[in-house]
């Protein structure tokens, strides 16, 4: 557990202002994102059963909570992501083309190491847009990410339109870089000390190549085989003046077809997965083409509001070390 206390730290929101911000601010970020990329909001899975493939195994380590369900007689897990489950909801929905979906994602990550920007519950937007198979493009990838990069530039100004002592977080344009290129420039430094690096120049960059190897031989990090095209995703990072550090506020990529699915199960190790439901069906022909992603909505909360702690802008267990210190710095875990 690492925690960062930032010096001399004064939130300008109380504890009930923070409330009233954090409705506004919801409310407003989904209309826009809804509208800007013609998403219809739809119910989604608490927890889904572990044949249907549909859960997300985020890097291969980490474990869902599971539960009993005695009429099935089987084990049902919590979900950890909706990567999967989207692309089978637009199929069964009928989503038109260029037409997508976002739904309200609820999970439990039991093994995340708490520190200021990690917890236990996950709160997130995942959302999914249908698209040709010509279109699984990076173009297509650089076009989407900059949508969604307008509707973070018009939060910013809306926020600092509410609360008027808010200096402007983000620049002008988002800036897009690769795994690669990062570890060429700076080939000794990990792979987060290069996320620092490059998100200090730029404040706004999306990192692509999550999840395939570099020339090194090494990973910049994992990315479940079966959902992002490796070769077509990357990770929406953010330069939090609140912490000096990387936020990393959203992970998006088109989704693998039937030849990127083959080729990273092989690559992962994970080939048995063929035998699931979704595995079947995309192999199959029967899924739709599609792009998505999620976007942390504690972390956005976290991030426009100017707060030191994910704790801050949503309910958690913590460590009474952590609540002892992060109260001593002024900072009102929930």
């Amino acid at each position: 557990m690492v925690m960062i206390i930032p010096e001399d730290y004064k939130c300008d929101l109380d504890v009930l202002e923070t409330q009233k911000a954090i409705k506004k601010l919801k409310d407003y970020f989904q209309k826009e994102l809804s509208e800007e990329l013609n998403l219809l909001r739809v119910s989604s899975p608490l927890f889904v059963l572990p044949e249907s493939g549909t859960n997300d195994n985020l890097n291969g380590i980490e474990t869902p909570v599971s539960f009993n369900v005695p009429f099935l007689n089987k084990k049902a897990e919590i979900v950890q992501s909706l990567a999967k489950w989207k692309r089978v909801a637009i199929e069964r929905y009928n989503i038109p083309m260029y037409e997508g979906i976002y739904a309200d994602m609820n999970a439990i990550r039991k093994d995340e190491e708490l520190d200021n920007i990690h917890s236990f519950y996950v709160d997130q937007w995942d959302w999914e847009y249908k698209i040709k198979k010509s279109d699984r493009s990076y173009e297509k990838l650089v076009w989407i990410v900059e949508k969604i990069f307008d509707v973070f530039k018009r939060t910013d100004e809306y926020i600092m339109g509410i609360y008027p002592e808010f200096e402007p977080l983000l620049p002008e344009k988002i800036t897009f870089v690769s795994t690669q290129e990062l570890e060429d420039e700076w080939p000794n430094l990990t792979p987060k000390e290069r996320e620092r690096k490059i998100v200090e120049r730029h404040k706004a960059v999306f990192l692509t190549g999550i999840g395939k190897s570099l020339e090194s031989g090494e990973k910049h990090d994992g990315r479940s085989p079966d959902y992002d095209d490796w070769d077509l995703n990357g990770d929406l990072l953010f330069y939090n003046p609140v912490l000096d550090d990387v936020l990393e506020l959203s992970s998006m990529g088109i989704r693998v077809d039937e030849e990127a699915l083959e080729r990273q199960l092989e690559i992962a190790g994970a080939e048995d997965r063929k035998n699931l439901d979704y595995h079947r069906a995309l192999l199959n022909g029967e899924l739709p083409y599609t792009i998505g992603g999620g976007i942390g909505q504690s972390r956005i909360c976290m991030f426009f509001l100017r707060k030191a702690h994910i704790g801050e802008v949503q309910v958690g267990i913590w460590p009474k070390r952590m609540i002892s210190d992060c109260a001593k710095a002024g900072i009102h875990l929930l």
